[in-house]
């Protein structure tokens, strides 16, 4: 009976090309060159087809299993830290988890496929892609500095929800800064910005998108020369602000905020953190490990950072600034707050100056006179009015009323309820008696 062989197409290729020398049509060297093997590994084929025949260009290693593949005690144990400690993972994050804490050697695709099979991960579909416009990286490192904030549970109920704002070098995808704040306001991209400039200098740009701090998005009904408090303060500073259009114009910080969204929650929830207050204290070692992972290097060595000179003043620059005139009275008007002035020169001498008011981020006001404080007591404020906020901020806004409307202590509605029954109104205005009144009640 004929024996049935089977052979992929690379393999009958192989045995056409034997067949060819055994009937001297071609050299051992002509049959190097169109199979694109060495001589050296065509004169094996030739003996092995001698000897076996058309079995002998078969590979040996088919239907036999792996000389490479996982132990099953290896993949028992992966697959029960998986189950335990890393369910919500994704293979590559499981990946490096299990080479470095565990000490698991094994390969990202064995990850996915145990994790596909256990039923833990999908294959993701691939999408239709759009073509966006190609920015080419920036030459130098500190050349421009991308920002956003990106709002997530980042600490899975833990604790309220934050904002993390994340400072990412354009050229080289290093993270600059993390920083967990309340909501993405001026004071939380201040804070972020004092703490980056500190380390690395100035940078001579910054790349953000069009939210309410960077980008002054209703101009013609704002006063004022046209500038966010961020913007005047980074213009101060020498530092350009540039706003984008869309999303997609900024990806690399957008990807980032996915990585982050991803790593940094499970690494949080590893480390036992809980409050933003710990967080921002463990914050520069994550740095680190992301830019040793996924930075890259710039295509010149020049770094476009300057240090802070001796004349930008911080606490003076990142702050709410504005200018105000001095009043005959020499009062002034700032956030509804009426503020009197107190100098022992004649008043006459101050009437109708120009002062700056400084607001820094605990709410103390500073007033300004040729860039010497003047003393001030608060002569008059007004009631809160309504707020105009954004959408950004108004769950803020509401978590805040909550908290700051509280009855005082002796409130009517701290009293307890009247044990008689109340006087003859109560009844009468419900048009009941007396008797079924204090029933009701009861």
């Amino acid at each position: 009976m004929d024996k049935l062989t089977t052979m992929s197409a690379k393999e009958i290729k192989r045995l056409q090309v034997m067949d060819q020398i055994e009937k001297k049509r071609v050299s051992q060297k002509e049959a190097a060159g169109e199979l694109g093997l060495s001589v050296r590994q065509v004169k094996r084929l030739w003996k092995a087809y001698r000897e076996r025949g058309a079995d002998g260009l078969v590979n040996q290693s088919r239907g036999k299993p792996s000389h490479h593949q996982l132990s099953a005690a290896v993949k028992c144990r992966a697959l029960d830290l998986i189950l335990e400690r890393y369910l919500d993972f994704g293979p590559t994050l499981v990946t490096e988890k299990l080479v470095e804490v565990h000490g698991i050697k094994i390969s990202v695709e064995s990850v996915r496929q145990m994790m596909i099979g256990e039923g833990l991960w999908k294959q993701k579909r691939k999408r239709k892609l759009r073509v966006f416009q190609m920015r080419e990286r920036r030459a130098c490192f500190g050349e421009l500095v991308q920002i956003d904030g990106s709002d997530y549970d980042w600490f899975e109920g833990r604790s309220s929800c934050r904002t993390l704002l994340v400072f990412m070098d354009d050229t080289t995808e290093k993270l600059l800064e993390l920083r967990f704040v309340s909501h993405e306001s001026f004071f939380g991209c201040c804070e972020a910005a004092r703490h980056y400039f500190e380390r690395y200098g100035k940078s001579k740009a910054l790349y953000s998108d069009q939210h309410g701090v960077f980008h002054l998005n209703t101009p013609k009904v704002s006063a004022g020369d046209g500038l966010t408090d961020f913007a005047r303060a980074m213009q101060e500073l020498g530092i350009h602000i540039i706003c984008a259009n869309t999303p997609q114009a900024k990806g690399r910080v957008e990807r980032a905020n996915q990585t982050l969204q991803d790593r940094l929650t499970k690494e949080l929830r590893l480390q036992g953190i809980s409050t933003p207050q710990e967080a921002n204290l463990w914050l520069p070692n994550f740095i680190e490990d992301y830019n040793r992972r996924f930075a890259v290097l710039p295509r010149s060595s020049l770094d476009a950072h300057t240090a802070l000179a001796p004349t930008d003043h911080l606490d003076l620059i990142l702050c709410r600034k504005t200018t105000r005139i001095l009043s005959k009275n020499l009062t002034l008007q700032y956030h509804k707050t009426v503020y009197q002035i107190r100098t022992k020169r004649p008043i006459y001498a101050m009437r109708n100056a120009s002062v700056t008011v400084l607001e820094n981020a605990a709410g103390k006001v500073t007033i300004l006179y040729r860039n010497t404080p003047l003393p001030f007591v608060v002569y008059c404020q007004q009631e809160k009015q309504a707020e105009v906020v954004s959408s950004k901020t108004i769950d803020l806004e509401l978590r805040n009323a909550s908290k700051a409307h509280k009855p005082a202590p002796d409130h009517p509605w701290r009293k307890p309820w009247p044990k008689k029954c109340p006087s003859a109104w109560g009844y009468s205005y419900f048009g009941l008696t007396e008797f079924e009144f204090c029933v009701i009640r009861q």
